[in-house]
């Protein structure tokens, strides 16, 4: 699918969140991939073949201490 050179990640790859996007709609929260996934603003994604990546974006600190 993809056509960049050097060819971007494939969907099974395990970077495959640095392949170019080809459509972008902020407004609904997804980006969709050269290489066929769909990535949502929440840091999930669904892959060509149907799978569910879950959310996996890093945990908020929390700030201040209980005293």
């Amino acid at each position: 699918m993809c056509a960049h050179n050097p060819p971007c990640p494939t969907a099974m790859a395990p970077g495959r969140e640095a392949a170019r996007p080809v459509a972008h709609r902020p407004e609904q929260g997804w980006s969709l991939l050269c290489n066929g996934v769909l990535v949502f603003e929440d840091t999930g994604e669904l892959l060509p073949d149907g799978r569910i990546v879950a959310p996996h974006r890093p945990l908020a600190l929390t700030v201040g201490s209980a005293a």
